[in-house]
């Protein structure tokens, strides 16, 4: 449980951080994207990082 956690933590962060840098127009990969310069995605962004973060705060409390 608290390997998935972490990876999933670690993952979500990730992959928000992407989506941040795509929405806000700081990371236009790939440039055909949708989601270049849609501020929708940043926001969906900073939400799926805090998940992530939140799960890696929890996988690091369990026990091992």
């Amino acid at each position: 449980m608290r390997k998935t956690l972490l990876l999933i933590g670690a993952l979500a962060i990730f992959i928000g951080l992407v989506w941040i840098g795509q929405g806000t127009g700081y990371f236009p990969y790939p440039s055909s994207s949708f989601m270049i310069d849609q501020t929708p995605w940043a926001y969906r962004g900073l939400g799926l990082a805090v998940f992530g973060l939140i799960a890696v705060l929890v996988g690091r409390r369990i026990a091992r």
